[in-house]
């Protein structure tokens, strides 16, 4: 089940915490393990912390202006793809924070960097999305987006790691194979 107290109680929170400045300012989250994020092996379930991450993302988009912009403008906000890396367990009951930012964007999309983090220092997992904001009519360009939020359209330099992705991901077949 979708974790929607935490949902409310983040939003909440994110309301009364200050703007930020740009999509780029990277908002830092703090959460534990509960045994409802739980696999078999008693760790973070993956689909779960994909979850958490939506949760991460939901409030920069607060933090950042951009649900007031969705809901005036009658936009939606998807996510177009990602690429996800596991390094680390998370167990019951532990701490952790994520760290969400938007690292930069393109002529369609926003590239939206996130990780978690164990009270460590060590990084359990890394996940970079691909997303857009979406009308009645499409994709959203992100100057427009952008102009919206009253922010500069110029996107910091795109990270050669991400644009290695995007490149990767326009050689990926689409639709797949149906015989696989």
């Amino acid at each position: 089940m979708f974790p929607f107290i935490r949902l409310f109680k983040d939003m909440y929170l994110a309301r009364r915490q200050p703007r930020f400045d740009s999509l780029t300012d990277t908002l830092v989250s703090h959460h534990i393990c509960w045994p409802l994020d739980l696999d078999i092996f008693l760790e973070l379930n993956n689909g779960r912390a994909l979850t958490l991450y939506d949760l991460g993302r939901t409030v920069l988009a607060q933090r950042a202006g951009l649900i007031d912009v969705l809901r005036r403008k009658r936009w939606a906000l998807t996510v177009a793809g990602s690429h996800v890396r596991f390094r680390r367990r998370i167990r019951a009951f532990e701490r952790f924070t994520v760290r969400s930012r938007a690292i930069c964007w393109d002529d369609k999309f926003m590239y939206i960097e996130q990780s978690m983090w164990k009270r460590d220092g060590e990084c359990a997992s890394h996940v970079l999305y691909r997303a857009a904001v979406t009308d009645n009519n499409g994709i959203v360009l992100p100057p427009r987006v952008l102009a919206a939020l009253g922010q500069d359209a110029v996107s910091p330099a795109m990270p050669e790691w991400v644009s290695n992705w995007t490149r990767a991901e326009a050689t990926r077949p689409w639709p797949p194979m149906q015989d696989m």
